[in-house]
């Protein structure tokens, strides 16, 4: 599970003795309750609400009430809910075979690995259950390569201030945000972070230990941030100059969802080790490492290992959705609907300037920079029957299937300028008395 909850009264954006105007007004808490009394750990704080099933965009509750799906399950569900081309690969292969172990060959496992080497800049690929499974294989991948070229004191990794890799004991460390350190022990070496975006931060923090750099090329859970394309390449030359390994965590950024297969390759710049996951299964549990060649040479028999991973009822779903995604036009389409999308988000960011100071992001991976706490704004879109995601630095992401449909973005976007009209009401109202 990588996907991030932001904490509910996270003010970092108020100004030091003027309180936002947000504040005059007595906004109900958040409706959302920890499920005690059942069997299940209270780890998550969830929205009081129950869906029976998904029809493409939108989800139906146990009561028979519509809710547009603009969160995604968090940027997994890639084509939707109940997409027949997916729906038919998984129970066709639900009828055949579910698990056989990686004890022996899986065609369909073959058949995905070349197709995304084949579409990638990557020779090789493990396939995992998730993406902080994905993150922590890279992270393997990359200490081994090293290793086995004779340094194994390069075993260092240089990550970046805002940023979500997993909630595993490497993945934590690697994004280094304490509160989702404390409490686990000793947290794991290994892991030098720098501020978002400052590569004279990275370069100044390269050491004859340091065996890679890490970096989302938009980051997702730290507020829709993309990495700017020139920081981008100065990264890829400090690995060249100082032989690092640059490895991308694409897991929500990538499968499509900024347009382009993967998010780089808009920079045009290629990592040596890539993560990622949730688009690639639609709402299956599929994650995947991709690597060149000669940064998976450490990776040979015995070294690394997964029970599920890679199993043939996710093998034949992530084939399914690349089937769609690499369709001719597909791509292009997703840009089209991405640019709709993020105009029609800004004019209502002009209109309610006190709700939403900007809007972030790339393709189908959008931000609203939210002027009140964007958990009022996403109990606002929320009640007019529209899901988001809330992010860091004050942010509610847009992350809705890449089969979206204008019609579709145009009834978002309705709901979104009436849910931020009532709050820009009640503000002004506030602030009158």
């Amino acid at each position: 599970m990588r996907d991030v909850f932001v904490d509910f009264m996270a003010e970092k954006h108020d100004k030091p003795h003027k309180p936002p105007l947000w504040r005059l007004f007595d906004f109900p808490v958040p409706e959302t309750h920890i499920m005690s009394g059942s069997a299940l750990f209270e780890t998550f704080t969830r929205a009081p609400l129950a869906f029976d099933h998904g029809e493409g965009t939108w989800l139906v509750t146990e009561k028979g009430e519509r809710y547009l799906d603009f969160g995604g399950g968090v940027a997994v569900n890639s084509l939707g809910h109940s997409h027949p081309h997916l729906v038919s690969a998984l129970t066709e292969q639900a009828a055949k075979l579910w698990h056989v172990s990686n004890l022996y060959e899986i065609p369909g496992q073959s058949r995905l690995g070349e197709r995304l080497a084949d579409a990638t800049f990557a020779d090789k690929v493990f396939f995992t259950n998730s993406g902080a499974e994905a993150l922590e294989c890279a992270i393997k991948t990359a200490r081994r390569y090293h290793f086995v070229n004779g340094h194994p004191e390069r075993f260092r990794i240089i990550t970046f201030e805002g940023a979500f890799h997993g909630r595993t004991l490497a993945t934590i460390a690697a994004g280094g945000q304490y509160k989702y350190l404390e409490g686990f022990g000793p947290k794991v070496e290994g892991f030098d972070q720098v501020g978002f975006d400052d590569i004279d931060a990275v370069e100044r923090a390269i050491t004859s230990e340091t065996a890679a750099i890490l970096i989302e090329p938009v980051q997702g859970e730290g507020g829709i941030r993309p990495v700017p394309t020139q920081s981008l390449r100065r990264l890829r030359q400090l690995c060249e100059q100082h032989d690092l390994l640059l490895i991308f965590d694409e897991v929500q950024c990538g499968i499509g969802r900024t347009g382009k297969l993967f998010a780089h390759e808009w920079a045009g710049v290629t990592p040596d080790i890539m993560a990622v996951a949730k688009g690639i299964g639609g709402g299956f549990p599929v994650g995947a490492c991709l690597a060149t060649d000669e940064a998976a040479v450490g990776m040979t028999a015995g070294v690394h290992g997964t029970t599920f991973g890679g199993n043939p009822l996710a093998m034949a779903v992530g084939n399914a959705v690349l089937d769609v995604v690499l369709e001719d036009g597909f791509l292009e389409d997703v840009q089209r609907k991405a640019l709709l999308l993020k105009q029609g988000l800004a004019g209502i960011a002009d209109e309610f300037p006190d709700v939403i100071e900007d809007i972030r992001g790339t393709g189908l991976m959008l931000g609203l920079k939210c002027a009140a706490p964007n958990t009022k704004v996403n109990m606002a879109l929320r009640d007019q029957h529209l899901l988001a995601v809330p992010a860091g630095d004050n942010v509610l992401r847009l992350l809705p299937p890449l089969t979206v449909t204008d019609a579709e973005i145009h009834e978002a976007l309705d709901r979104i300028r009436a849910g931020a009209r009532g709050l820009s009401d009640a503000i002004a109202a506030a602030a009158a008395k």
